[in-house]
Order: C-alpha cells, then sequence, then structure tokens
C-alpha cells in the first residue's frame, strides 16, 4: 500500500454491546470526524454500512477495529468487505491515559485511532468458512457439554453415596454407562431396586443392548445383598427425583454428544463414515480442508481433531510460521529479560484458550500412541520438568509438526518424523 493511499482510509472504532454500539470514524489527515450511536437492528446496522460506503467506496480501505471477533455485527462487517481488526480489551484500556477513566464514547475513539495507525501491528481477522466454523461452533458445544457431564457426574455420585451407596458398586469405575443411567432413572432407590424380579432386570439390559445381561443381574443382585448404610427415609424421599432428573440430564448429554462426534466426524472427511481411515480425497461433500491430516496425527480422535482443526481454521496461511501457530496456542513461552535478570513464564496468557486447552490434551493423548512422544515426556520429567510444563512443551512439538504437515498436505507419518528427528540430532544447526 503506497502512502497516497494510506491517507484515504477510513478507519472506524467500534464500542460495541447488547443493544447498541458506538462508531467513530475517522481519516489520518484529520483524525476522528464523527462519533454516533448505533442501534443493534439490522436496520441500523445496515445504514451504518451504507454510511460507511458513502464515505469510502473501496472496501478494502476501510479498517475496522473492534473488541470481539464474533457476533453478528462482525459478520455484517465482514460480509461488506471491510478488514475487520479484532482487539484485546486490554489494548483500548491502556491507551486510556493515567487515570483510566472508562467512557464508551472515548473508547471508540481509541479504537478508531488505532485503526488509523499505520505503525501498530494488529492481525485483521480471516473469517472461517462455512464448514470450519460449523466444525468449531459444534467442537466448543460438545467441550462445554463434556464440562457438564463431569459436573452432573460428580453430584450424581454425592447424591448415590447419600442415599444409594449400592448403586456405586453396580456402576463401577463407569457412572456414564447408559444403561447404570437407565437403571437410575426407572428405580432411583435402593428399596425399588431391590423389589425388581432378578428376570426383569435380564429383560431390562437386554432391551438396552446390554451385551452381558446376565452378568449385569448378577452384579445388581451382589450389591443389594452388600452390607452398606442405610439412609433416613425423608433423605432418600428427597433425593429420588434428583437421582432420576439427573440421570436423565446425563443420557440426553451422552445422546447428543454422540450425534456431534458423528457430525464432527463426517464434516472434518466430508462423508459418513464408520472407520477412522475409511474416507479418502476422492470422495464427494463438505469437507474440512486438510482434515485427513488432523486425523493422520497419534492422539487426535474425531472430537479432539474437531477442536484443534476448528479453532486453527482452515487458512493455515495466517501463520506464517510454527512459531506464529504456537503463540496462538499458548504454548510458546514467554521470556521476560531485565538488567541482569532473565526467566520464562511457564504459561502464555494472551492466546486461545480453547485451542490451548486441545492442544494440551492432544499432547496427553499421544503418550500412548507414540514412541517418540513419550521419549520427550520422560526426558522432560527427568529434567524435573513438572507434567503440565512437559505436555506444554510436548504440544509446541507437535504444532510445530502439524504446521508443516498442512501447509505441505502431506499426513503425518510416524516412520518419516522420527527418521528427521534423529537426523536433525546427529546433526545439530551450528550457532
Amino acid at each position: 500500500m503506497t502512502h497516497g493511499r494510506r491517507r484515504r482510509m477510513l478507519g472506524v472504532g467500534i464500542d460495541w454491546a447488547e443493544q447498541f454500539h458506538l462508531v467513530a470514524m475517522g481519516r489520518s489527515e484529520n483524525g476522528v470526524f464523527e462519533v454516533t450511536r448505533v442501534e443493534h437492528t439490522p436496520v441500523a446496522v445496515t445504514a451504518l454500512l451504507a454510511r460507511i460506503a458513502g464515505l469510502e467506496p473501496d472496501p478494502a480501505e476501510v479498517r475496522v477495529v473492534i473488541e470481539t471477533s464474533h457476533g453478528m455485527l462482525v459478520e455484517q462487517l465482514l460480509d461488506a468487505g471491510f478488514t475487520v481488526v479484532p482487539v484485546n480489551p486490554d489494548l483500548i484500556a491502556r491507551r486510556r491515559g493515567p487515570a483510566r477513566k472508562k467512557d464508551d464514547a472515548e473508547d471508540a475513539r481509541i479504537a478508531c485511532l488505532l485503526a488509523l495507525d499505520r505503525f501498530t501491528s494488529l492481525r485483521p481477522l480471516i473469517p472461517h468458512g462455512a464448514v470450519a466454523a460449523e466444525l468449531r461452533a459444534i467442537a466448543r458445544d460438545d467441550e462445554r457439554a463434556n464440562r457438564d457431564e463431569r459436573r452432573l457426574l460428580n453430584r450424581l455420585r454425592a447424591d448415590l453415596i447419600a442415599t444409594f451407596p449400592a448403586a456405586l458398586q453396580i456402576a463401577g469405575t463407569d457412572m456414564g454407562k447408559p444403561t447404570f443411567l437407565r437403571l437410575l432413572e426407572r428405580w432411583p432407590t435402593q428399596e425399588a431396586l431391590r423389589q425388581v424380579p432378578r428376570e426383569e432386570i435380564k429383560a431390562f439390559a437386554r432391551s438396552g443392548h446390554h451385551g452381558w445381561p446376565d452378568r449385569f443381574a448378577d452384579q445388581v443382585t451382589a450389591a443389594l445383598v452388600s452390607e452398606t448404610f442405610s439412609a433416613r427415609d425423608y433423605l432418600v424421599r428427597a433425593k429420588a427425583d434428583t437421582i432420576r432428573l439427573t440421570a436423565t440430564q446425563l443420557l440426553a448429554i451422552g445422546a447428543q454428544r454422540r450425534v456431534w462426534e458423528k457430525r464432527m466426524g463426517q464434516l472434518l472427511l466430508g462423508v459418513p463414515r464408520r472407520g477412522r481411515r475409511s474416507a479418502t480425497e476422492e470422495q464427494p461433500g463438505n469437507r474440512f480442508p486438510g482434515g485427513e491430516i488432523y486425523l493422520s496425527f497419534p492422539g487426535l480422535g474425531d472430537r479432539l481433531a474437531a477442536r484443534v482443526a476448528g479453532e486453527i481454521g482452515d487458512h493455515i496461511e495466517q501463520f506464517d510460521s510454527p512459531n506464529a501457530l504456537a503463540c496462538y496456542a499458548g504454548k510458546a513461552p514467554v521470556t521476560r529479560r531485565s538488567g541482569k535478570s532473565e526467566y520464562v513464564v511457564a504459561c502464555r496468557l494472551a492466546c486461545n484458550r480453547h485451542l490451548r486447552d486441545a492442544v494440551q490434551q492432544w499432547a496427553f493423548c499421544s503418550l500412548r500412541q507414540s514412541r517418540w512422544a513419550r521419549e520427550f515426556y520422560d526426558r522432560h520429567i527427568a529434567d524435573h520438568h513438572s507434567h503440565q510444563a512437559a505436555l506444554r512443551a510436548l504440544g509446541n512439538r507437535w504444532l510445530e509438526v502439524l504446521w508443516h504437515c498442512l501447509r505441505r498436505r502431506v499426513r503425518y507419518d510416524e516412520t518419516v518424523h522420527a527418521a528427521n528427528r534423529n537426523r536433525a540430532m546427529a546433526h545439530p544447526r551450528a550457532a
């Protein structure tokens, strides 16, 4: 962009809210010249876009700074062809002056001045495609449902300990089994289950497609005759409906998560499938770019691959280096130097936290499926690093390999990577 073109650039700063937005517009030669309030309605937003287009006909010369990267307003700005630059609210807060006075109109002015500052290094928003956006939305909802599931399981366990301890023996190590949850949904108390004949329990397990109905019936019978504490009658009556409700909620969450998992696999590879490797590039359908590359990595199943791929997006070129991707995922360490002191911050806070958590889990899951990953982790543990620190370092390495695979459009091959790694360790780069 030449200096003449920079002078005609229109800067727009938006302090957004749920009901209305404050919009500041300006140019580099005369600064901010207009601050207006825009209601969050389709008519008002359309009028704002028309006003901006009237001031600058070329949408490529419109730079919008806003404190969010999603929402209806952002989608309308992107559809209009404007360059949208999402910023952290702390960036605007640091420019409010020594008093740090909070004022929506002043925040919009500051955002507009940021848009006009050609020396400020800000990353424009590259929107996801339709498939990538759907994959990210489903993956985030699935992870949120997973947290709800764990919370409900902990609550159910506490209620069973207080009123129905024999149920914990029936559940064993997995309280989330559908057959067990349906059992609690139908007979939420120990007294109600004790009155059920063994044959009825067998028929119940068989109707729920349990693999061993006889074994399940024996397990229930053994748990009911075992010695357990007896809860107060009033507490059992009070908790019966709570246990039934929690079991129903867990069954609904589990069923929906299975639907989401199937959809995530379909979006990654383009077609419904039965096996992990059954789809090929020649199969038709809308497919996430590079979905088969993500699934080729150890530790990435449908759910975890969808979380990583959805957060990275379908434009890997926005990350010009593996370190840029690692910084975005919060895996690159932060070094602080001042005078004679130098130390490394263990965790990067300014990052995509959804991707950070997904990569941390990916590093942990890869320990069983990748030999070099296990050796890398064990070496860091031997060097007295903590478990989480070793996983962060391993996640950083996985992101580096993923970046190269995505840029070259090749699937991950453990043999090739191990050979390259051994060659690099045998011949280290000269300092």
